[in-house]
């Protein structure tokens, strides 16, 4: 991860080091938010089966909602002072959430964006206490909702699988 900029320090109450360990753990949740962006919108294309219309609109849904999700992780880890990671390399370094390849049938789908988005989960998770610590309100935030929308996520699409 590059340094925060040092032309213009960040002063907004939180140590330099606490906002670097923050800006790690959220680096990690938006290649996995970018990750399970692409492979939703990967599905959304192609989808088939009994379940194509309600899976094609459910998952461009998601990828939409996900698409905002990256811009606003992505500007939280600017406004703490540091730079957001946005290339395919930095992301497959970062993220937790495997690539697919080929096109799986379509309960294969749902069932690799349930783990994609309990990995999501366990991210932003593991993020937290970083951001607790530091009194870092906005990413506290930030984390708890991004955990509540993919948590609710994973409910719905595992109750497709029954």
């Amino acid at each position: 991860m590059q340094t925060a900029d040092k032309s213009a320090p960040v002063n907004i109450g939180i140590s330099e080091q606490d906002r670097k360990e923050i800006a790690e753990g959220l680096s990690r949740l938006l290649a996995d938010t970018y990750t399970l962006y692409l492979k939703t919108h990967y599905f959304h294309w192609n989808v088939t089966g009994p379940m194509f219309h309600s899976l094609h609109n459910m998952f461009e849904t998601e990828y939409t909602e996900l698409a905002v999700a990256v811009d606003d992780i992505a500007e939280r880890i600017r406004t703490i002072g540091y730079p957001a990671p946005g290339s395919y390399s930095e992301f497959a370094e970062l993220s937790s959430i495997p690539e697919t390849r080929g096109v799986p049938e379509a309960t294969e789908m749902v069932r690799l964006l349930v783990e994609a988005n309990e990995a999501v989960v366990r991210t932003a998770r593991e993020a937290f206490p970083a951001a607790e610590r530091a009194n870092d309100e906005s990413s506290v935030d930030l984390l708890t909702e991004r955990m509540r929308t993919h948590e609710k996520t994973a409910w719905m699409l595992r109750s497709m699988l029954k």
